[in-house]
Formats: C-alpha cells, structure tokens, sequence
C-alpha cells in the first residue's frame, strides 16, 4: 500500500493530504465544494481517496483539469461570466482571482458608480442595513457629560 503523503501541492496551494479529495480541492482560492465534485468526477478519481493517497499522474489530472475548467464545465458553475474586459466566460484561481476582483473594485472607484462609492467609503455595498450593523472602528454608544 502507498503510503498517505501529508502535504500535497496543487494548483498553487498546499493541501492538507489527510482531507478527501473534493474538501481538499475546495481550500484551493476560487474553487468550491460544488465544482471540487465536479472536477474529481470529471477526472474519473474516487471521491471517497484521500488527497495523500494520489499518484503523480492523478495530481497532473487533477492540475490539468483545474487548468481547463471552462471548457470542461457549463458556464453557471464559472466565477467570471461575461467578463467586463473580454466578454467571455472564464474561470480564475488563486491570485489571478483576487488581482482581478481588486481591479473590478478599482474600475468601480473610478467611474464613481454607487457599488464604487460604498466601496471607498468602507460602507455596506449590496444593499443591507446599516443603521444598527457595520459600525466597526468607531465608537458606538452614548457619551457621558462631563461634570
């Protein structure tokens, strides 16, 4: 029997090898429980293995098909639909995905669209409530006179 190796590098990120393989691809930044089944079952590895216990040729299956996610999926299950730039639908993980949403809030800041000013005011941006929740750094409460 091989032996369970206790860390494993995929995509980027390190791997806790004692996780099954769809949890153990969901720590991976822009890949989540839903698509880690999709992409194991699409590669054709057991569900129940633990990340520790794939070969060499798994894991490059694996890289593979994390590399080539929109053309293997549908495109609901894809993070970057219609993109603002390109127009097309892609998929993205890791640091690509976090300079592109930095980019896209950077994009709202300029032009000054309403999700671009609460954004820069540090404020609530979807629409929630904000006069009893999101009062974080200052002070909340009633002052006392001094006497």
């Amino acid at each position: 029997m091989q032996e369970l190796k206790s860390l494993v590098r995929i995509a980027g990120t390190t791997i806790d090898g004692t996780k099954r393989v769809p949890y153990g691809l969901a720590y991976i930044k822009g890949i989540g429980i839903n698509l880690a089944f999709a992409i194991t079952r699409a590669a054709g590895i057991d569900e129940s293995k633990k990340i520790g216990e794939l070969t060499e040729e798994e894991i490059e299956k694996l890289e593979k098909m994390i590399q080539e996610i929109p053309g293997n999926l549908p495109s609901f299950m894809l993070n970057k639909r219609k993109d603002l730039w390109t127009g097309e639908d892609k998929h993205l993980i890791g640091p690509d995905l976090v300079f592109d949403t930095r980019k896209h809030i950077d994009f709202m800041k300029k032009i000054k669209c309403w999700k671009g000013i609460r954004h820069a005011l540090g404020l609530k941006v979807r629409g929630q409530r904000t006069r009893t929740t999101g009062r974080k750094g200052r002070t909340v409460g009633v002052k006392r006179r001094k006497r």
